[in-house]
């Protein structure tokens, strides 16, 4: 069996390459704890200037976590599931902190735990046949791998809107949000990265990279421009997602169903946690949310909305998902607050050992 992850030192570039091309390189634990590892590894070794990440393969940088192996497991022991987290989350801080230029090859898709791997990135290179997403509120779970940071970040209304609707962004949008920095034809991935590798050691700063990128740098129509009036109208200002519904049913057009029928297909719950994470993290450091974070899903593995979600939209495939509550009307802040309770002893620990 081929390595799930593969490491290299090239040059003076630590080369990650997400290795699991038939499952769209969904991050397994054991491919977190690799990467956390070599990071550290790398993070005080001298040959080593920059990292590069990428996904093997034509379909994805990476679709995200294991969630058949999460559904399984949690089913079981919810405890054991979320010490996945614990591992990923301390690799999304290791990253976010890293001290060293670290540039991320993104292509096709880029959902959940790709997010993770790469939003901290000082330079994020999306291809054109992009799919990037967090839409985790379809099965139950919220935007994590520090998504209560960055999103509420992007500005306006964006990030809530991405987070509740799980809308799907192509390259340029992608650059547009902020999300990347650089919009690079796919055919042409390969010829970068071979002018990355061939700047050699002694030029591998942050800046000199950012030259070599933006030779390859093909900026095109953005499609999200026209949306983004009504998205920071309707998620700008919002006090609640009872609120976004009431608004959007009021103002009715086809950016007001759209979203309307993407909010109704998501748990109840789910909804409401990520708006309150959301509004919590803007006003949180990095870290901060991942404990936040952890919180929330280490409860969000007991169920039951997690499970019914990946059940329908995963393992049956009837996209039929039966919520509980099963509106948003039911969920009422009894509900939400525990998932926001401190876990005392079994909080995340942050621990990688570096600061930028």
């Amino acid at each position: 069996m081929e390595d799930e992850v593969l490491f290299e030192v090239k040059q003076g570039w630590g080369i990650i390459t997400l290795n699991r091309p038939k499952a769209f390189n969904a991050l397994t634990w054991n491919m977190c704890r690799l990467m956390l590892a070599r990071l550290k590894e790398w993070a005080t070794d001298d040959s080593v200037r920059a990292i590069l990440i990428k996904g093997a393969g034509e379909k994805a940088f990476c679709a995200g976590g294991d969630i058949r192996w999460l559904y399984e497991e949690s089913k079981t022991d919810p405890q054991g599931a979320a010490d996945f987290f614990r591992t990923e989350y301390n690799l999304n801080s290791l990253i976010h902190h890293y001290p060293k230029p670290y540039i991320a090859l993104l292509h096709g898709v880029i959902m959940g735990g790709g997010v993770g791997v790469s939003i901290s990135a000082s330079a994020r290179i999306v291809s054109d046949n992009v799919t990037w997403a967090m839409p985790e509120t379809g099965i139950g779970m919220v935007p994590d791998v520090g998504g209560s940071y960055f999103l509420p970040r992007l500005g306006g209304g964006l990030g809530l809107y991405l987070a509740l609707t799980g809308h799907r962004l192509n390259g340029p949008d992608s650059v547009y949000t902020g999300i990347a920095t650089h919009h690079v034809p796919y055919t042409r991935f390969e010829e970068l990265e071979t002018a990355l590798v061939g700047l050699g050691a002694e030029a591998l700063a942050q800046s000199t990279i950012d030259d070599c990128i933006a030779a390859f740098d093909a900026p095109e129509d953005i499609a999200l421009k026209e949306s983004r009036p009504q998205i920071d109208q309707q998620f700008g200002a919002a006090d609640g997602v009872r609120g976004i519904v009431d608004s959007l049913e009021k103002e009715g057009g086809g950016f007001a169903e759209k979203a309307l029928q993407s909010l109704k297909r998501m748990s109840p719950i789910a909804l409401e946690l990520t708006f309150e994470e959301l509004r919590r993290g803007a006003e949180m450091t990095f870290d901060e949310c991942l404990v936040m974070e952890f919180a929330i899903v280490r409860k969000i593995m007991e169920g039951p909305d997690f499970h019914e979600g990946v059940r329908a939209q995963i393992i049956d495939k009837d996209r039929n998902p039966k919520w509980s509550p099963d509106s948003l009307a039911a969920v009422t802040g009894d509900l939400v607050a525990p998932y926001f309770a401190d876990l005392g002893d079994s909080r995340l620990l942050i621990d990688h050992g570096l600061q930028r």
